[in-house]
């Protein structure tokens, strides 16, 4: 594994923290640890990390707060939340804010690290495939690359996830893009909660092409989605 793999893990149970930071450091990750979303948001300011861990329920600033500065300031590094609470107003929360995996507590070592490899994995490989192609979706230009939608005055900077579903859109256009090859493509695992998140991002998807009345993306029931140009 690369070594220069670096994490952000914010985590205010000092004795959970520490266990960890051990495991993924012995794991070859290089791992900074903070005991709350202040302290965790200043280190993710000074330093340049590959992914962030944190703690839903923290003091000072919670994970939610933290995981929407860190958006603005980065839109594509991963972030995985750690919960105690298995709400889905939680997890579907965190979907919005635009995090790319949660893990409920108690987890075993073993499925954090799963998950964090799926992720690096699947970030390499969105990078070495990033050519320079571009989708014409009626008035709008679709960089993949850049990751932008343009009409030509106005310029959309789109999520890493929401460039990656209009991609396989693209792809599939006048096709109904499968709901389960699209979330196990992108989100690795097609459970409940990633259906969601991925309905999230149909409806921003949306909003972004609601000016160009000849191009629609629909529902095929049970199916998944279509783009329609």
């Amino acid at each position: 594994m690369d070594k220069k793999v670096k994490l952000l893990l914010a985590e205010d149970d000092e004795n959970l923290g520490l266990l960890l930071k051990e495991y993924l450091i012995a794991k070859g990750y290089d791992t900074d640890l903070f005991p709350d979303g202040e302290a965790a948001y200043k280190g993710f300011m000074k330093n340049h990390y590959n992914l962030c861990i944190l703690d839903i329920m923290m003091p000072k600033k919670d994970g939610m707060s933290l995981a929407k500065d860190i958006r603005i300031n980065n839109a594509d590094i991963p972030i995985i939340f750690l919960t105690a609470k298995n709400l889905k107003e939680d997890v579907l929360e965190g979907f919005k804010i635009g995090a790319d995996d949660y893990i409920t507590k108690p987890f075993s070592m073993e499925e954090l690290i799963f998950r964090i490899e799926a992720i690096l994995r699947r970030v390499s490989q969105d990078n070495k495939s990033q050519d320079d192609v571009t989708y014409k979706i009626g008035k709008f230009t679709f960089d993949t690359r850049k990751q932008t939608l343009s009409d030509g005055t106005e310029e959309i900077k789109l999520t890493t996830k929401e460039s990656e579903l209009l991609r396989l859109l693209c792809n599939n256009a006048n096709k109904v893009l499968e709901r389960n090859f699209a979330l196990k493509t992108i989100w690795i695992d097609d459970n409940y909660f990633n259906a969601r998140s991925m309905d999230v991002y149909i409806t921003k998807l949306r909003k972004h092409l609601k000016d160009e009345p000849g191009v629609e993306i629909i529902n095929v029931h049970g199916k998944g989605y279509k783009l329609i140009i």
